[in-house]
């Protein structure tokens, strides 16, 4: 996961210019890391159960197509680690690098998904 580094210069005493305060701040804000054109290339595989676009094709997998990127990274590097179990996603999960995590990750959040209300029709 990729973090942004925010600097904020503050100028305490400003007509005189005597103290000036540098306050960096570290937020844990995900940013985009992955690169989607590598991570369509690697969602291949994926396709077998949640389909070619990211929605599923089998009752029991999720559809991952606009999903968040810092949920789908974070889900995927869980699976790979163990921490959260499912038997299938555990074992296509383990050989992946952080890198094809991230790709995976930004791709399936880039699809863009239309929502239709019931009443809406």
């Amino acid at each position: 996961m990729k973090l942004a580094l925010v600097t904020f210069k503050l100028n305490v005493l400003p007509s005189t210019g005597v103290v000036v305060v540098v306050l960096s701040i570290l937020f844990s804000v995900p940013t985009s890391a992955g690169d989607p054109d590598a991570g369509r290339q690697k969602a291949k595989s994926c396709a077998v159960c949640h389909g070619v676009d990211g929605i599923s094709i089998k009752p029991d997998a999720p559809n991952i197509a606009g999903q968040q990127e810092y949920y789908l990274r974070t889900q995927l590097a869980n699976y790979r680690s163990g921490k959260r179990f499912h038997q299938q996603m555990n074992i296509v999960a383990q050989p992946l690098s952080d890198e094809d995590i991230d790709d995976l990750s930004t791709w399936f959040s880039s699809i863009k998904i239309k929502v239709e209300s019931p009443d809406a029709q």
